[in-house]
């Protein structure tokens, strides 16, 4: 079977990197995709109290199951599946159950610090770096997370100022000079999701 071609897509809360994932999806062959969310591997925090779990830092790269991600993809590049973790946001904790994933032609590995790890920067194929304005990421957070995520504004507000900018600075940011492409204003830049596609084609019809 041919290797699978593993493209990651990082960048900033609010970036835009699912809009970028969602845009390369819809542009290639059905059931050819599977993307990977580096969310689903937050780290088990079971043996923390919820208000324990809610304190945690959740941009550092500690808060991430790197070996158990690396193990996975290493897993998936060999054409074999794997038992994906599944996160649940509003208890910060795994779930107990697991997702069967089968390998696709296109992996897409999608989150904010996936250029950080050495190891998982050698894995990728294509690695990209989605950059939006702070203010722009700041608002979509504010709305996913009121919305989705049972959060309220002070809250997102807090932990933003505290930790999410701080984090950014530090670790996210720094992994742009990682990055084979950086696409300013993420899924709402269709020229670079075209050029982006192309080449993802191109690379996929030489592996025939």
């Amino acid at each position: 079977m041919k290797k699978p071609l593993l493209i990651g897509i990082t960048g900033g809360t609010g970036s835009g990197k699912s809009t970028v994932s969602k845009s390369i999806c819809d542009s290639l062959p059905k059931k050819s995709v599977l993307i990977i969310e580096q969310d689903s591997y937050y780290k088990d925090q079971s043996h923390l109290t919820l208000d324990e779990r809610a304190d945690t830092n959740y941009d550092h790269p500690f808060a991430f199951d790197t070996d158990l991600l690396n193990n996975h993809l290493k897993a998936l590049i060999d054409n074999k599946p794997i038992d994906k973790p599944l996160y649940d946001f509003t208890v910060h904790n795994r779930k107990k159950e697991t997702m069967k994933v089968e390998p696709k032609d296109v992996i897409i590995l999608e989150g904010i610090l996936v250029l950080d790890s050495p190891e998982i920067r050698g894995l990728l194929d294509i690695k990209i770096f989605v950059d939006t304005d702070a203010d722009i990421r700041l608002i979509r957070r504010i709305v996913r997370d009121m919305g989705e995520r049972g959060r309220t504004l002070n809250s997102v507000i807090k932990q933003y100022t505290e930790v999410v900018k701080p984090m950014h600075n530090e670790f996210i940011e720094p992994t742009k000079r990682y990055a084979d492409i950086i696409i300013p204003e993420g899924g709402y830049n269709k020229v670079a999701i075209d050029i982006m596609v192309t080449k993802i084609k191109s690379i996929l019809d030489r592996r025939i």
